[in-house]
């Protein structure tokens, strides 16, 4: 015997009904997940169709699958079994940024980040810990509940590396927060000088932000602005990222989504080029755990562990670090926008 629960109802039990329609979790987007919310209300309880499981289950990557061991996405019934199935309740994120980790503790490994007004599919809550998994990526893990909110229509995504958020729109006002590249904001009208646009109780200067498919200038044009910002396992914003964040940051700012990791990178996100074909500035270069964008025919942009941070070097010398490898670049791809 299995259940369907919620976030807020986990632990009620009872036969398991599958949802009509449910579609199969090969990356759910915000209207799939809302499509199961709604099935699930608009099922009576004397309509609840019985499903049996039934052969081998399906075996997925456990980055983007969303099962553990006592619990699973609604639209993994039928494919994958669970103790019970959660639809997901869908939040979003109200902290500049949010680290993602593997557990659900501060002292464990950071995996990603959700970033202000990105959205996360909520499927447990213990604690101020919630699991579950963000909807551009579908990549899972556990944040802290408190960083999430209402869902709210963005307007503005920041497009320079840092913007802040004063009380007043001038240079002398206080500082109410700090919002890294790739913060999605939802602003009003501009101010009396032209030069900021009113936002969360506050001002943010105009020339930070961009309209969400509007951000102008390539992927590694806005790569470049991030030379410097600090490496860290699991950052993907202006305040600190890694390698493939630092990849999916920059083409989502362009409105290309991107796998998290690197080797899914490697395996889904853009089209391999031929042997012998010249590089172009943009273009992806894959070392075994590792990516780079190619910022012209000798040097790439990465952020990596050797300096710590973003920093332009020359792609022989970065691909030196990897002559223990059978293969020091082990893909080259080009991703049109």
């Amino acid at each position: 015997m299995y259940s369907i629960v919620t976030p807020a109802n986990a632990g009620v039990s009872g036969r398991c009904a599958l949802l009509p329609e449910i579609p199969a979790f090969a990356g759910m987007t915000k209207v799939g997940v809302r499509d199961s919310i709604l099935a699930t209300s608009q099922l009576k309880s004397g309509e609840r169709p019985i499903y049996k499981l039934t052969g081998h289950s399906l075996v997925g990557d456990k980055r983007t699958t969303p099962i553990r061991g006592d619990l699973a996405d609604i639209s993994l019934a039928g494919k994958l079994f669970a103790p019970h199935y959660a639809v997901p309740m869908l939040r979003t994120g109200i902290a500049p940024v949010t680290e993602i980790h593997a557990e659900p503790h501060m002292s464990s490994m950071p995996v990603s980040a959700l970033m202000h007004g990105e959205e996360f599919a909520v499927l447990d809550v213990a604690g101020e810990w919630a699991w579950g998994y963000c909807l551009h990526d579908n990549y899972l893990g556990y944040l802290r509940f408190a960083d999430l909110g209402d869902d709210f229509d963005a307007t503005h995504i920041v497009s320079s590396p840092a913007t802040l958020l004063t009380a007043a729109p001038t240079t002398k006002s206080p500082v109410l927060a700090r919002y890294p590249m790739g913060a999605q904001l939802a602003c009003g009208g501009p101010s009396e000088c032209g030069k900021y646009l009113s936002c969360e109780d506050g001002f943010i200067p105009l020339v930070h932000l961009s309209e969400i498919g509007k951000v102008e200038g390539s992927p590694a044009d806005l790569a470049e602005q991030l030379v410097g910002t600090p490496y860290s396992w699991g950052g993907r914003s202006g305040d600190a990222i890694d390698c493939s964040g630092l990849v999916q940051l920059v083409f989502g700012l362009k409105g290309v989504l991107a796998p998290r990791d690197a080797d899914m990178q490697m395996a889904e996100f853009g089209d391999e080029l031929a042997d012998g074909e010249a590089l172009q500035r943009g273009d992806l270069v894959f070392f075994p755990g590792h990516v780079g964008i190619v910022a012209d025919a000798e040097n790439i942009i990465h952020a990596n562990g050797t300096a710590m941070a973003v920093s332009v070097e020359p792609l022989a010398d970065a691909a030196a670090r990897f002559a223990e490898h059978d293969e020091a670049i082990v893909a080259r791809k080009r991703v049109t926008l």
